[in-house]
C-alpha cells in the first residue's frame, strides 16, 4: 500500500459555510435564551449555555479556517507566512480550547445532574424538604466554576498547540479525554442505576395515592431530562471522536500507510466535529421543554422580550 492507495477526501468550501453558519446561529439562539430567560437560569442552563459558547467557537474557527485556505489557494494570502503561521496556532488554540471545553462543560453538568439526584432522593427518602441542592451550588459559584473551566481550558489549549510534539503532551490530552468520558459514563449510568432503586423505595414508602402520582411525574421529568444529557454527550462522542483519534494518530504512526488512509479523511472528520454545534441545539429543541417554549417565544412572538 501506498499513499495513492488512499487520496485524500476533498469536501466543498460550500459545506463547511453552510454547516458553520447554522449552527453559529443556532448557539447564539441558545446561548440568548438563557441569558435573557429567567426561567432558565439554573446551574444545568448556565452549563449548557457554555458548551454551545464552546461549540460556537469550533464553528467559526474552521469555518474561518477553511476560508482561508481557499483564499491562499486563490492567491490573495501566503500559505506560509508569518502572519498566517501565527493565525494557524490561534485558531488551532481555538479548536483544543473547544474540545476541552466542551468535555469539562459535560462533565460540569454530569457532576450537578448526580448532586441533584442525590440531594432530591435524600430529601424523598427522609423526608427532610428543607434540604435543597439549590441552596449549595448557587449561582454565583456556578459563575466561579464557569470562570475556572474557560480559564483552564484557554491555559491547556495554547500548552497543547505550543508543545503538541512533546509526546508527553499528546499522552496528557489522551488520558484527560479518557478520564473524563469515564468518568461521565459513570455518573449517568449510577444516576439511572440510583433511580431504579429510588423508584421501589418511594413506592414501598407511599403506598399509592396523590402523593405517589405526583412523585412519579417529577420524578419522571428528572429522567427525561437526565436521559437528554446523555444523548447530547453520545452526540459529542460520535462527533469529536473521530477528529481525536486523528490527532492521535498524527504523533503515533505518522508515516504507517495504514495511519495515513485515515489521515486522508480529515476533512469529513472536521465536518463531523462541526456538525456536533449543528445537532445539539436541535436536541435541545426537542427534547427540553423550557428550551423549546423559549426558543418558540424569540422566534414568534413580536416582542420577545417582553414575552421573556
Amino acid at each position: 500500500m501506498n499513499q495513492t492507495d488512499c487520496p485524500e477526501v476533498k469536501v466543498p468550501f460550500l459545506v463547511f459555510f453552510t454547516v458553520g453558519i447554522i449552527s453559529l446561529a443556532e448557539n447564539l439562539l441558545v446561548v440568548v435564551a438563557v441569558i435573557r430567560s429567567r426561567n432558565l437560569h439554573s446551574p444545568m442552563y448556565c452549563f449548557m449555555c457554555s458548551l454551545a459558547a464552546f461549540n460556537t467557537i469550533a464553528s467559526v474557527t474552521k469555518t474561518w479556517e477553511n476560508l482561508m485556505i481557499v483564499l491562499a489557494d486563490a492567491g490573495h494570502l501566503e500559505k506560509r507566512g508569518p502572519s498566517e503561521t501565527d493565525l494557524d496556532d490561534v485558531m488551532d488554540s481555538l479548536l483544543c480550547m473547544s474540545f476541552v471545553g466542551s468535555k469539562s462543560s459535560f462533565l460540569a453538568i454530569a457532576v450537578d445532574r448526580y448532586g441533584f439526584f442525590v440531594f432530591q432522593t435524600y430529601s424523598y427518602i427522609t423526608i427532610f424538604h428543607a434540604l435543597r441542592y439549590h441552596n449549595i451550588m448557587t449561582m454565583k459559584r456556578t459563575g466561579v466554576i464557569l470562570g475556572l473551566i474557560w480559564t483552564l481550558c484557554a491555559v491547556l489549549a495554547v500548552l497543547m498547540v505550543k508543545f503538541f510534539d512533546f509526546k508527553f503532551i499528546v499522552i496528557c490530552f489522551t488520558v484527560f479525554f479518557i478520564i473524563s468520558l469515564a468518568t461521565i459514563c459513570f455518573l449517568y449510568i449510577y444516576m439511572f442505576m440510583m433511580a431504579r432503586i429510588h423508584a421501589r423505595n418511594i413506592a414501598a414508602l407511599l403506598g399509592g395515592g396523590r402523593d405517589r402520582s405526583q412523585h412519579q411525574r417529577r420524578w419522571g421529568s428528572n429522567m427525561r431530562g437526565a436521559l437528554t444529557l446523555t444523548i447530547l454527550f453520545g452526540a459529542f462522542v460520535v462527533c469529536w471522536a473521530p477528529f481525536f483519534v486523528h490527532l492521535i494518530i498524527i504523533v503515533v504512526c505518522p508515516m504507517n500507510p495504514y495511519c495515513e488512509c485515515y489521515r486522508s479523511l480529515f476533512e469529513l472528520h472536521v465536518v463531523l466535529m462541526m456538525s456536533h454545534a449543528l445537532i445539539d441545539p436541535v436536541i435541545y429543541a426537542f427534547r427540553m421543554a423550557e428550551l423549546r417554549h423559549t426558543f418558540r417565544k424569540m422566534l414568534f412572538c413580536s416582542g420577545w422580550k417582553l414575552c421573556l
